[in-house]
């Protein structure tokens, strides 16, 4: 049986460190036919990390990368700007090392369950019908979902005179 976790156990991982190995083929003067090439300190983001980098990122999905790989190096510290001028393969590579580290990486089987969600099936449908953003689908309760899919069945669309 696991035992009950404190609140020093929870907040341990986010001061933890990892070292991980780019390879050769990743460095702009590597062709090192996929010998490591060398290593860097990676730590895993926090969630204040990730409420900052959203904020600070708005919808600019570069740049939201850019400084995740920022702010999760440690060694070498990096400015954003100096991250930007990165190989994009680099920074794609440690993108994902940061995702794995700071637990935000979906799996492909969690992804695919994911998508067959009915609510995630739901909003989908009425975003592409009317059009709505993400976020105005996330505002609507579980009723006015199903009553617009029942309306969208039926033919009618919202605002229509009965």
């Amino acid at each position: 049986m696991a035992r009950p976790l404190s609140a020093q156990d929870l907040l341990a991982g986010a001061g933890s460190r990892h070292t991980v190995v780019i390879p050769g083929e990743l460095l702009p003067a590597g062709e090192s036919g996929g010998i490591p090439a060398g290593e860097v300190v990676l730590r895993p983001l926090t969630l204040r990390d990730v409420q900052r980098v959203t904020q600070a990122a708005k919808d600019d999905r570069v740049l939201i990368s850019a400084v995740m790989v920022q702010q999760a190096l440690v060694q070498p510290e990096l400015s954003v700007d100096q991250v930007a001028s990165l190989p994009a393969g680099l920074v794609r590579f440690l993108l994902q090392a940061t995702n794995r580290l700071s637990g935000l990486e979906v799996g492909a089987g969690e992804l695919e369950a994911a998508v067959r969600e009915p609510v995630v099936r739901a909003c989908f449908v009425l975003s592409r019908e009317f059009g709505w953003t993400p976020q105005q689908c996330s505002e609507l309760t579980l009723g006015q979902v199903l009553l617009y899919l029942e309306m969208l069945a039926r033919g009618e669309t919202p605002g229509a005179a009965a």
